[in-house]
């Protein structure tokens, strides 16, 4: 999605979890297929552990730093940083490696490189390096840094007992296409697949993009190269788009994936403009809630619909889109789409994924789904939302319960800008969950203390 700086409405938490409003469930019974067959590539050697994680969570800040999060959890601000914190990455070691692009004036751009060296839970090592354009997706895993530009996806080998890389990176894939939805993000699946989400260039594959009446090219051609998720070889380098594979399809934009258990997620962007280019079908209070922003369970050859279809959040079902025909209630083609697991209220702007693998925190977010919401613009005129971590109960491959706010970020500023808007999550080898802030730079550890 396009994005401004909106207010943000701050509401805090009570002290249990409450239920995300207007979040729907499906009911689709979709029987997962396998995992992709993984590359024959061997495997790199493992990561260097000298520098455990603390075994005990350390004391966290007053007011958690600004997040508002459920009775027994606290956070730390881990670091303030320049440049815009997206995606982020830990290594088996405790260091936190961070995707920063220029989105904030004067900040670096680049991988900035973390390590708290004393156990107090803030960082008093950073290292600065990688392309001075940035990027946003960034992976570590079998002693490999992937980094994920525009463009494409480089790796660095990573040095024994350094906080950086020593040598040049390789470039695993190049010639993306840029413009639109540009920034790329990725997940590994550890058997040697390497996927990457390649946004739309447009809100909804229209002659004329975001023109009010106009029709939608179909068959929508930018679903050759664009609106996926490739896969390519995490070991190979030198892969061109042409090299990789269309994994799945009739996805707008997809910067949250991860895996787990060989099981491919990821949360969509849903496109926009209902009520602006559709007056006559949609008003504000339809756009601002529509589309549901979509959780999805991602196999090889699936199909979710962009840009014919959008879930509908409260017909709860995939409805047909007016630049094809629809009129806010017709199904058609979009019988055929996968459905997702569940469904957010439109425009919160899902940013990041986490499959929570760890022990720390209590079992009942073990296997669960943690989802980050960057909030968006074009819930406007109604008040804006989003601004927080969600968490998705999950059984397998499925929701087993409704989802519920994790955390909420304090910071709507003055005059209508916005402060601090959550990006980036990943969870450490201590089972502590780190989550950025591309809006304020900041980096918070949360953990559980009970």
């Amino acid at each position: 999605m396009q994005r401004l700086a909106v207010p943000l409405a701050f509401v805090a938490l009570a002290a249990a979890c409450g239920g995300d409003r207007a979040a729907v469930q499906s009911a689709e019974a979709h029987t997962p297929a396998a995992p992709s067959a993984a590359t024959a590539s061997a495997a790199p050697p493992p990561a260097d552990a000298t520098q455990p994680a603390p075994a005990t969570p350390p004391r966290c800040d007053a007011g958690n730093g600004g997040l508002t999060l459920p009775r027994g959890f606290c956070a730390v601000v881990y670091a303030d940083v320049d440049g815009s914190p997206r995606h982020v990455a830990v290594a088996p070691n405790g260091d936190v490696y961070v995707a920063l692009t220029q989105r904030r004036a004067g900040g670096a751009a680049g991988v900035l490189a973390l390590r708290d060296t004393n156990g107090d839970g803030k960082a008093d090592q950073r290292q600065r390096f990688g392309p001075e354009n940035g990027g946003s997706g960034i992976a570590v895993l079998g002693g490999w840094l992937y980094f994920a530009q525009d463009d494409g996806v480089l790796r660095w080998r990573m040095a024994p007992g350094q906080l950086v890389p020593a040598g040049q990176p390789q470039t695993i894939v190049s010639g993306l296409p840029t413009g639109g939805h540009t920034a790329k993000t990725i997940a590994l699946d550890g058997r040697g697949a390497l996927f990457v989400n390649i946004g739309s260039r447009t809100n909804a594959c229209q002659q004329q993009d975001r023109q009010r009446g106009s029709r939608g090219v179909d068959s929508c051609t930018e679903l050759q190269t664009r609106a996926g998720i490739w896969r390519f070889d995490a070991n190979r380098p030198g892969q061109t788009q042409a090299q990789g594979q269309r994994y799945a399809t009739g996805i707008r934009n997809a910067v949250g994936m991860a895996v787990s258990g060989g099981q491919l997620f990821a949360a969509m962007h849903g496109r926009d403009q209902l009520s602006d280019n559709w007056p006559q079908l949609f008003d504000d209070r339809k756009n601002a809630e529509n589309p549901g922003e979509e959780f999805l369970q991602v196999n090889r050859g699936d199909d979710f619909g962009w840009p014919y279809c959008f879930y509908d959040v409260d017909q709860k079902k995939l409805v047909l889109a007016p630049e094809y025909g629809g009129r806010g209630t017709e199904v058609a083609r979009c019988a055929q789409k996968k459905a997702p697991i569940t469904v957010f209220p439109g425009h919160w702007a899902p940013e990041s994924v986490v499959i929570y693998g760890g022990t720390q925190f209590p079992a009942r977010y073990r296997g669960g789904a943690f989802i980050a919401f960057h909030g968006s613009w074009n819930r406007a005129p109604l008040p804006q939302a989003g601004f927080r971590v969600s968490f998705v109960p999950m059984r397998g491959a499925q929701a087993s319960g409704a989802s519920e706010t994790f955390a909420e970020v304090a910071g709507s500023g003055g005059g209508g800008r916005v402060t601090h808007r959550p990006m980036g999550m990943a969870a450490a080898p201590d089972g502590s969950l780190y989550l950025t802030d591309d809006a304020g730079g900041r980096i918070w550890r949360i953990s559980w203390r009970g």
